[in-house]
């Protein structure tokens, strides 16, 4: 067995695992290193099976990693968004070593497992995303089966209500955000609104860094006001369509580096919510 080379098979699938628990690419590779760290140190010839070794050693690890910055996300200044694997403009190639997985997984749907606790999330994620059953779940973890299934029901139940009812088409959506791009530009009020539904929400993640509303925006005509107070200020900031995770987004750019990054969930046509990761930690490794 070649250690290196067991490791960098399953690299791809471990980082998604890591990913999901901890919805920080920076935090994901650290669980990486961390495993791979411990790999090394491994007595090879004893191990059965290395993926099911990595998989309980990067779960574990994000495990311990996810509870400790849960005190820290708390105490984050504002609201906490995850934080992007990868950010492209339209038309620009996706790099090769961009991971088959990582388009998968939304940013709103990372911020939606933020409801869990850690071992929801962890029994959630190895059933839902890796369909790991319930047994294998217990041994990785170190639970009883029963109470893996009480926690896989506890985390759909939680996740139920913020999940949109119907998944919308991916032009539709690069449609809708070209318009509301277009009318945020031009700060046009009633262009904006008509594209929000009337309890629309908007969330900034600065992380403190940069400017941005430490509460949640609630209300189409508010989110306009705000769009349309920034259109008047003068701004060199270049607007685009791009995508985070696979996903449409819109960015705004200033001299090169992408300085926000916009989400939109779409329910009936209309835009139910804006997620703005600005924190310029978030954004340095992810933007190709």
């Amino acid at each position: 067995m070649n250690p290196q080379h067991v490791f960098e098979t399953h690299r791809e699938r471990l980082f998604a695992l890591a990913y999901r628990l901890l919805g920080s690419r920076s935090d994901a590779e650290d669980v990486l290193q961390d495993a791979w760290l411990r790999w090394q140190g491994a007595a090879h010839a004893d191990i059965r099976d290395p993926e099911a070794w990595l998989v309980a050693a990067a779960t574990r690890l994000g495990l311990d990693r996810l509870r400790a910055a849960r005190s820290r996300r708390e105490a984050y200044p504002g609201p906490w968004l995850p934080e992007p694997a990868s950010i492209e403009a339209d038309g620009a190639p996706g790099p090769a070593e961009r991971l088959q997985l990582e388009q998968e997984v939304s940013i709103a749907f990372l911020w939606l497992l933020e409801r869990l606790t850690p071992d929801e999330r962890a029994v959630f994620v190895l059933r839902e995303a890796f369909d790991y059953d319930h047994a294998r779940i217990a041994a990785l973890l170190g639970l009883r089966e029963d109470h893996c299934r009480q926690l896989a029901h506890r985390a759909r139940a939680r996740l139920r209500d913020g999940r949109p009812r119907f998944e919308v088409d991916a032009d539709a959506h690069r449609r809708l955000l070209a318009r509301f791009m277009q009318a945020a530009r031009d700060g046009d009020r009633d262009r904006i609104a008509a594209l929000l539904h009337d309890d629309a929400r908007l969330v900034s993640d600065g992380g403190g860094q940069v400017a941005a509303a430490i509460r949640p925006l609630v209300g189409a005509e508010r989110i306009a006001r705000l769009y349309w107070a920034v259109a008047r200020r003068a701004d060199d900031r270049v607007w685009t369509l791009g995508r985070v995770n696979g996903e449409p987004a819109i960015l705004q750019l200033r001299e090169g580096r992408v300085v926000t990054a916009m989400l939109a969930t779409v329910v009936d046509g209309r835009i139910a919510q804006l997620l703005n990761v600005m924190n310029p930690d978030k954004l340095r490794a992810a933007a190709r």
